[in-house]
């Protein structure tokens, strides 16, 4: 095959493949059967020049853009590719899909089960394909649909069987392939040594081999490809090349994206799944970057992997899709909860309203806020991850009291609470709404307690039960935020004095009578020069508190870059205001506008400020919402951390009855990361960051890890929590629930 230059190439890319259709599946074995007239070897494919030994730089200059606009909010251009009746891209509205946990050998039950997604609103829905009875099953499946009437698109989950997707793209609509395991086969952890990267790049023929009969065939029956990178499952290859990195899930897809365009197929899309947001963040990040600067332009699919259940699963979600979206990014989402398919809908489609919302050139409001934003240089580097860390309070002569627990260095939690909430008969609901452990009484703090709170109003000083409240709370190191003016009425020994900064800056700083620190509001419209007047007033922390008329992602990305640039280390604290009555919209919101700019490293804590005229939530609730921020953005773990898979048609138990009896043995170990997986497919590498894994293997059976080594071998069903909960503590981490309150009972005495 005689190589095509770059330019040829482009063009060719540049060209939609054929408009879509409804598939009308075939017997397996019919004419559809492919004739390839050439058979390449890696000589044949115009690989993209190496990254590693700078080539990639030389013929297409240093990355560059990852978005289509840093300082608005613009849909990344992106092709049409399309998939049945239809498309991913740019030019069409972002396309819902989810995943069925049928079985798929189980044919009524699968068409029953989409025909509901279809009903619920889904655009696609996708099936796992184990092997040839599986890919048959498809066949029967997309007939019975479409008898129905039903012409929703099939998206064949493929794993580690080349032959089988070939058989069964006759029937679905959409191919998603693993780069870690379509070729590689199944995963191991084996260490591979390349002398010179000609030694791994030599490796690429089996590659080829592999993939470039289904691509003929993809191209033949117009079916759509998606090229989805997982870091739980990079290939051993690309492990020992490029280590567990975002940038080996970016060379990983585009080695596969070289076959297809070489064959000159372009009918696909690209994911960067990880169960680590700030991992997927960055993965799809790097990638959008590399397409940019090769001239390339095909879709993304969005999806936090084995993101869990309930809020925890909905906020990782948020965090890691709703920051892409935000940036532009992202033609079709999918949200991986452990719960029923039909579960997966209200997410998925409010991420999708919410990025479609704040699109310029499509609402004017969202337009007018952008443009409001006072012009600053972006320097993000998006290659390479590093949080700003404000300073914490420092003790100085003289303080009454200690401050250095207003915050916590790996994020601070504050609360927002009434003078009401300090009466006699509530103080004690109180201190345990805000997370305080209590000892005769008295409120200590615990691991997961509110580390200041805001206190609009103070209650007079008459008030003597209110004020003992207030001052036990700061005796054990908690921050009390009062508005300056209020502590000019009428004092408040030892509070936080809250100052916009104009007006810290107008008095110089001067604190109240009693306050022992300042605190200031940032609103994103200060100039520069004033944002820079801080490194003076030298605050203890700032809340941003974005206007409403600013964007606030903009915004707050300009008074970060403000701070880098001035040098300035003052705490900031992301003031959330909300007035929604929906748990599930406050997770969804709160983690796509605060979790996309921790997701940047900006930023040190967060405090939900609910602005109804009554908030639905109890303090409790939002305090745990904002722990579950910080842990979902790799901060501050205040509980165990569980990595929980969807269930599919590859999982070999009830993985929400399962997950759920986890939780209820292990839930009381913060620190400690739990993975439990359904099937072998992604668990080993999925459990990359997790300390123990469970893993079914065989029916009935599981395998237990510790770490990425199997260590447990199939242990049956009933007995895997127990067995689980015994490696845990053959590890020295394990604490009884009756040993940690009794501890913390002795420390608060």
């Amino acid at each position: 095959m005689v190589k095509l230059s770059y330019t040829l190439f482009a063009f060719l890319a540049s060209n939609d493949v054929a408009s879509a259709f409804m598939v009308k599946p075939k017997a397996f074995g019919s004419s559809t059967q492919l004739q390839m007239s050439t058979i390449l070897t890696p000589k044949d494919i115009l690989w993209t020049p190496s990254h590693k030994t700078g080539a990639r730089d030389e013929q297409f200059g240093p990355l560059g853009q990852y978005c289509e606009d840093l300082y608005t909010v613009a849909r990344r251009k992106t092709r049409s590719v399309s998939c049945g009746p239809i498309s991913f891209g740019s030019e069409h509205p972002i396309v819902r899909q989810t995943m069925a946990t049928t079985n798929t050998a189980d044919v009524d039950a699968t068409i029953e089960q989409v025909m509901r997604c279809a009903d619920k609103g889904f655009d696609l829905v996708r099936v796992t394909v184990q092997g040839k009875r599986e890919a048959k099953a498809c066949l029967a499946i997309r007939e019975g649909l479409n008898k129905k009437g039903y012409d929703i698109p099939l998206c064949a989950d493929m794993h580690f069987q080349p032959v089988v997707a070939l058989m069964v793209a006759e029937a679905v609509e959409k191919i998603r392939i693993n780069p870690g395991n379509f070729a590689d086969g199944r995963k191991d952890f084996e260490e591979k040594v390349y002398e010179t990267e000609e030694d791994f790049f030599s490796e690429r023929g089996y590659l080829v081999e592999a993939l470039q009969p289904l691509v003929e065939k993809c191209k033949d029956l117009n079916r759509c490809m998606r090229i989805g990178t997982n870091h739980g499952s990079l290939s051993s290859r690309v492990l020992s090349f490029y280590g567990d990195t975002p940038r080996g899930m970016v060379e990983s897809a585009i080695e596969f994206a070289d076959i297809c365009r070489s064959l000159d197929y372009h009918n696909f899309v690209f994911s960067m799944k990880a169960s680590n947001p700030l991992v997927m963040v960055q993965s799809y990040r790097l990638l959008a970057a590399e397409m940019y600067r090769l001239g390339w332009d095909y879709p993304l699919h969005l999806g936090v992997t084995e993101a869990g259940e309930g809020e925890d699963g909905r906020m990782k979600s948020a965090i890691g899709i709703g920051t892409l979206l935000a940036d532009g990014l992202g033609d079709t989402v999918r949200v991986s909860l452990t719960e029923d398919p039909e579960f997966e809908y209200e997410p998925c489609n409010r991420l999708a309203e919410i990025a479609e919302s704040r699109l310029a050139a499509t609402n004017e409001d969202s337009a007018k806020r952008q443009a409001a934003v006072k012009k600053y240089v972006d320097t993000r580097d998006i290659t390479s991850f590093k949080r700003r860390q404000g300073d914490l309070p420092a003790q100085q002569e003289g303080d009454a009291v200690d401050v250095r627990g207003f915050l916590h260095r790996d994020g601070s939690v504050l609360s927002v609470v009434g003078p009401e909430m300090f009466s006699k008969e509530n103080v004690q609901y109180l201190y345990k709404e805000l997370g305080c452990k209590t000892a005769v009484g008295m409120p200590f703090k615990d691991i997961a307690t509110t580390d200041s709170i805001l206190l609009r109003k103070v209650p007079p000083s008459s008030d003597t039960v209110a004020r003992t409240g207030i001052r036990r709370l700061i005796e054990v190191s908690m921050g009390v935020i009062v508005p300056a003016e209020e502590l000019e009425k009428d004092p408040l020994p030892n509070a936080v004095a809250l100052m916009d900064l104009e007006d810290a800056i107008a008095c110089g700083g001067k604190l109240p009578a009693g306050a022992i620190r300042l605190a200031v509001t940032i609103k994103g419209d200060e100039s520069e020069e004033s944002l820079a007047k801080m490194k003076e007033l030298n605050p203890v922390m700032a809340l941003l508190n974005i206007k409403e008329d600013l964007s606030a992602l903009h915004a707050s990305r300009r008074v970060f870059e403000i701070l880098k640039k001035e040098e300035i280390n003052v705490a900031v604290i992301h003031q959330f205001k909300t007035d929604t009555s929906d748990s599930n919209e406050l997770a969804l919101q709160l983690g796509t506008k605060v979790g996309s700019q921790l997701t940047d490293g900006n930023g040190d804590g967060v405090m939900i400020d609910h602005t109804g005229s009554s908030s639905p939530f109890s303090v409790d609730f939002l305090r745990t919402t904002s722990f579950s921020l910080l842990q979902g953005s790799r901060m501050r773990n205040t509980k165990t951390e569980f990595v929980s898979c969807p269930s599919c048609g590859r999982t070999l138990f009830d993985l929400q009855e399962t997950t759920a009896s986890i939780q209820e043995a292990t839930g009381h170990l913060p620190g400690v990361t739990i993975a439990v997986m359904g099937c072998i497919v992604n668990g080993p590498g999925e459990m990359a960051d997790a300390d123990f894994g469970y893993v079914g293997t065989l029916p009935g059976k599981v395998d237990l890890y510790y770490g990425k080594e199997v260590v447990r071998k199939n242990i049956p069903n009933e007995q895997a929590v127990d067995a689980l909960v015994e490696l845990i503590k053959e590890y020295d981490m394990w604490t009884d629930k009756e040993e940690v309150e009794a501890e913390e009972t002795v420390a608060a005495a």
